[in-house]
Order: C-alpha cells, then structure tokens, then sequence
C-alpha cells in the first residue's frame, strides 16, 4: 500500500483494496517475427501491439496455432513499455503481444467503465511511472508493484453513478476540446492560406526566376574541432521545431562535442533543412554559428530577395510541394541541390517583397497568439478532466 493514503478521506461506505485484491493482469505472449504476414489470411489471426491503437498503417498476423492471449474489443488494454508507459486501450480484437497486458477486473466489486476510468486517474499513472524505473532493462509496468496500489470501491451503484457523471462532464470537455483544436486549425490555415494566396496569385510586374537566380551556397564545411568554431551555436535539423521557423535546445559545438564536418553561416541566411521535406524545417538566421551538413545554408541575393521573403517563399505549400515530388523521384527523402535550385517561381520586387513580408509578419504575430490562446484552452480542459477524475475517486464528485 501506499504510504501516504490516507484513508479517513475516503466516504464510510467504500471499502479500498489493493489493486491486486480487485483485478488479475494477465501478460501478452511474443509469437516468432518469422511467422508474421501483413495481409488477412485463413488461418491467422490479428497480432494486437500498442502502436495498433494509433495507427492502422502497420496491421499484423500471426497463425492461429502461434495465438496465446486473446483480447476483445471491449477488454481494457494496458501498454507495459513506454512511451508512454501505462496507456489505456481498447477497441481491438485479436492475440496480444508482449508489450500488451490484459486487465481482469472481479466483476462482482467494480462496475467495468468505473475501473476502466480509475485506470486512468492521474494519481495511479504517477504512481506506476515512478515506480517503472529500473536501474537495468528497460522501463515498464512492474505487476507486483501495481497490485499494492490502494484501489477505492464504492458500492457498485454509487460506481455507475459517478460513471454517469463523468460520462456527462467528459462529453462536454470533448466539445469543447474539439472545438478549441478546429479554432487552432482556422487559425493555422488562415496563414497558410494568405501564405499561398501571396505566391499563386502574382503581379503584373513580377519576374519568372529559378531559385538559383535569387540565393547561392557560398558556405564551405568547417571543422567544428578547431578552436575558432568551438563557442559556436550549431543547428542540427533536430533543433528546427517543423513549420514553425523556430529553434529549442541549442548548444555549442563544444557542447556537443562535434567532429564532423559542418557549414559556417551568418545573420544573412535562411537554413533549410534537405531531410524530409514535408516536416518543413526551415529558418530564417538572426546570429552567427554552424549547421549541420544536412541543412541548406541559403545566401541572398541582396538585388534579388530579401532574406525574409526568401524564407516565406521556402515555407509554402507549393515549394513544399515541388520539394517532397522532388526527393520522392530520387527515392530518398531528401532534396538534392540541383532540385532545390531548380525550383522555378514569379518573384516580385524588392519593394513589394518588404511590403509582403510586413503584412505576413503581422498576419503571423496575430495568428502565434490565437495558437497560444487556443493551446492554453486544450491543456486546460486536459487538466480539468484530470482533477474530475481524481475527484471521482476520492469521493468528492457530486451531481
């Protein structure tokens, strides 16, 4: 049990069990990789593994005869590994793996919705990932730890009760964090969308150029070893946050202890990172350092394109577009230089590049606080269901 329960908080009338007193956790079984196919076959059936609950891009098939555990569609699921470790599942039938554990609960003390949610209470998921944590091995659900844990039972009509509650306020938490999510997207594809308008929709007096007319690489591979670079900042592609044009933990080459060769650039520069085009890391530089071989570090022609302008242009949908076809033809994904300056659009002039850019510039602020508004407003309700069920199963949930 654990140490800090106190359980003068809990109502008269419910009784708090260990875990392991109140539902049995029976382990997936791990059938040869050999055996695996990818297609529904007589014989087989579905292999259920964690990532299955995320995605249905990689659905597998074991034989039958291989099949140790089985699971339904309404059996309550528990991921053992991270990340993250202790999720809740259900929805899938087949056999489960070994990263997969059954919960069992004693039908006779808990209703099955009211245990499904306590599963996922706040309190309990600390509990197991502070507990996961092993010197040796790797991280995951310890069954014996988890049977300790102090499980609440109210009678079980007073449990349908707060399932009844927590179905009603969870309900209108998830309308308003779909609604909040679709304002994010709005605001998101406002941008997009002004961003597209700008180069689909071209002046009169703009001018048909390859990238190549407007920008160059004149930066060379340095040593990061030499003592001149050693203080520098270095931008690998990990450090660009996608589509965003922003950068996170940044260090020196001499932090990060670089050998390998990498590109001088300045406070003149766009980066653009060759690597998966459609994850869009692209920045525009306002200090000097080193990046990685990987990124693109684009000189400006003053006389040509502005460095902002450049950026913009390097952020939208239809280079992004021509980007992605571009690595997709070479087989990997990744955008070689003859592409890149390849890549042919109508530019306008200097003067009207400034003035495009300020009101993109203005158009971006105002979105970026929207997003920060509408970002606040999700984890907000993500926290507000966390305190509904920690309440719930403490006893403090009232109609």
């Amino acid at each position: 049990m654990i140490k800090d329960l106190n359980l003068d908080t809990f109502p008269k009338d419910w009784k708090v069990l260990p875990f392991g007193d109140v539902c049995e956790i029976s382990g997936g079984s791990q059938p040869p990789k050999s055996t695996f196919i990818y297609e529904p076959k007589d014989g087989y059936i579905r292999l259920v593994q964690v990532r299955d609950y995320r995605t249905s891009k990689f659905i597998t098939y074991i034989p039958k005869e291989k099949a140790k555990k089985f699971c339904s569609k309404t059996d309550i699921m528990i991921g053992r590994y991270g990340p993250p470790i202790f999720g809740i599942f259900r929805g899938l039938e087949g056999a489960y793996n070994v990263a997969l554990m059954k919960a069992i609960p004693n039908r006779e003390l808990l209703d099955y919705e009211y245990f499904y949610w306590f599963l996922k209470t706040d309190s309990l998921v600390k509990f197991v990932e502070k507990t996961s944590k092993r010197a040796a091995g790797q991280d995951g659900v310890r069954k014996e730890v988890l049977y300790t844990y102090p499980t609440p039972i109210p009678p079980l009509t007073q449990q349908k009760q707060i399932v009844a509650i927590l179905d009603k306020a969870f309900a209108a938490i998830g309308t308003a964090k779909a609604n909040a999510e679709q304002n994010l997207k709005n605001a998101k594809e406002l941008f997009e969308s002004y961003l597209q308008n700008v180069f689909e929709n071209k002046g009169d007096d703009w001018e048909e150029r390859k990238l190549d007319e407007v920008c160059t690489i004149i930066s060379k591979l340095i040593d990061p070893k030499e003592l001149q670079y050693q203080e520098l900042i270095h931008i690998g592609a990990g450090n660009i946050i996608s589509e965003k044009g922003t950068l996170v933990d940044l260090k020196t080459a001499k932090e990060e202890n670089l050998i390998s060769g990498k590109f001088l650039f300045d406070e003149t520069m766009v980066l653009y990172s060759k690597i998966r085009p459609y994850l869009m890391k692209i920045v525009e530089c306002d200090f000097k350092g080193l990046c990685s071989a990987d990124i693109y570090p684009l000189s400006p022609f003053k006389d040509k394109v502005t460095q902002s302008f450049l950026f913009h242009l390097l952020s939208s949908s239809h280079f992004t577009e021509y980007a992605i076809a571009g690595s997709q033809r070479a087989g990997m994904p990744k955008v070689n230089r003859k592409h890149l300056f390849d890549y042919s659009f109508y530019c306008p002039s200097i003067h009207e590049q400034k003035q495009i850019v300020k009101k993109l510039n203005a158009l971006s602020a105002e979105t970026k606080k929207l997003e920060v508004i509408y970002r606040q407003k999700i984890a907000d309700l993500d926290e507000l269901k966390k305190s509904i069920l920690q309440k719930a199963f403490s006893g403090q949930l009232s109609n």
